[in-house]
């Protein structure tokens, strides 16, 4: 999938069945959460992102998240388990994340992560990412945490998101659409 627009430009290729994992956005740390993301979910992930980094990240990160939750949204769908959860520590924090791969766009998230920059990335654009993310996946997507260090806060919620979506993209055992109604 790709976006191109006069703020961003942004390539993402997906393989929710694994893969290499390359991550180039120009900031560092927000590169690091996506590789955390996509290591413990157990997917291939290749993103190659340029934007407006002399105003600030903010671009950039929203972008990739809406890349990302459309390649996503493409590459799941009956068959898999669809709920997925996880609590994750690090150190003084503990990040939460509950799913849904259902074809409904939600995010729920709460925490106050301490403002300021983790290198370049500002520690407000996780919850900006993981909107764009929810909304363009068309998943509900719950994510919580508590600590002090928004560093270890940040790599949490990262990483219990990479483990609830590994939990909810498992094959389901006997196939099939995983809702009564019979279709997401």
């Amino acid at each position: 999938m790709t976006r191109v627009t006069k703020e961003t430009s942004v390539r993402v290729e997906l393989n929710p069945a694994g893969g290499e994992i390359s991550i180039s956005t120009g900031i560092g740390f927000f590169d690091h959460m996506l590789t955390a993301l996509a290591f413990h979910a157990g997917f291939g992930l290749r993103v190659k992102a340029e934007g407006d980094l002399i105003v600030d990240g903010h671009h950039t990160v929203e972008d990739v998240g809406i890349v990302l939750g459309q390649a996503f949204r493409e590459v799941t769908g009956a068959g898999i388990e669809r709920f997925g959860s996880a609590h994750i520590p690090m150190d003084e924090s503990l990040g939460f994340c509950a799913v849904d791969v259902g074809g409904r766009a939600f995010l729920r998230f709460d925490g106050a992560i301490p403002d300021g920059l983790i290198g370049t990335y500002d520690a407000s654009l996780s919850k900006e990412f993981f909107r764009a993310f929810s909304a363009n996946a068309l998943i509900s997507l719950h994510l919580s945490v508590t600590g002090e260090n928004a560093h270890h806060m940040t790599e949490a919620l990262y990483k219990a998101c990479g483990v609830a979506l590994r939990h909810a993209c498992a094959p389901r055992k006997g196939g099939g659409v995983p809702s009564t109604k019979g279709a997401l």
